[in-house]
């Protein structure tokens, strides 16, 4: 970039010419990577990928607990519900 002490109108048009196309070029570039993260098909497959990833670390023993604490409450509500 040019010295702040230079001004637009004193500064060689092909130098300036030149930087404009490469700061359009850097804008081009993060306007693509935005659009890439905001992607609903790829936000939605990183947060498959994520959960995947988080299931694969659960302890299967705590998880059938949690299945069997579930599976009764379940019960016990139809339970209660017929009962009313």
């Amino acid at each position: 970039m040019a010295d702040a002490d230079t001004s637009l109108a004193e500064r060689d048009p092909d130098a300036l010419e030149k930087e404009i196309e490469r700061t359009r070029a850097e804008l081009a570039r993060t306007i693509d990577t935005i659009a890439e993260r905001v992607n609903p098909a790829r936000v939605a497959k990183r947060a498959v990928t994520r959960a995947r990833s988080d299931a694969a670390q659960i302890n299967p023993v705590v998880a059938g607990i949690g299945a069997a604490v579930l599976v009764a409450g379940v019960a016990a509500f139809v339970i209660w519900r017929r009962r009313r």
